[in-house]
């Protein structure tokens, strides 16, 4: 977050030495107020830029086998232009190279998910997938893990058929 700012500042100066140029070449005729209206408008496009780019960069730093299984879109009343173009602003990734078949129940998939926020650091999370129930359930030190055959408790999450999720079950 600190380069960002460095970057905004750097945007921002960039944008008022073009208008500075701009009134030097038309001889101080162009009002020296826009000098700081060019520095603004420097900053927040560069802030805009930043934010709509943010999900591309992010995912094309994954490590192959990382990929994204869902995404949110957002919009905010003080991003007005975010109701035309909504901005990705979290995501959801799945580590499918360190999937994890389990030795008892070989249904039970064990699953790495890291969760991506703008302006915040990934969380990591280890999920069970219950392949033949489509059925997930984070795991932590309370889950009973069902035996073959057995249904899966009323803590599990149910998931699509289409659910990106279960491409660790293939």
């Amino acid at each position: 977050m600190f380069w960002e700012l460095v970057a905004t500042v750097f945007a921002g100066l960039g944008a008022a030495g073009l208008a500075l140029s701009a009134r030097w070449i038309s001889r101080g005729k162009l009002a020296r107020w826009w000098i700081p209206v060019s520095a603004g408008v420097g900053m927040i496009a560069f802030q805009i830029y930043s934010e709509y780019t943010w999900f591309d960069h992010q995912k094309s730093l994954l490590p192959a086998g990382v990929e994204v299984v869902r995404s949110a879109e957002q919009t905010a009343f003080w991003r007005p232009w975010s109701y035309v173009f909504p901005q990705t602003l979290r995501f959801v990734a799945a580590d499918f190279n360190r999937a994890d078949v389990n030795q008892i129940n070989p249904e039970l998939v064990r699953l790495p998910l890291y969760f991506f926020e703008r302006r915040m650091s990934a969380i990591a999370v280890t999920t069970i997938i219950h392949c033949g129930q489509l059925a997930r359930a984070d795991e932590h030190a309370q889950l009973q893990l069902p035996a073959p055959g057995e249904q899966v408790a009323n803590d599990w999450y149910r998931l699509e058929p289409t659910d990106p999720l279960l491409r660790a079950c293939r």
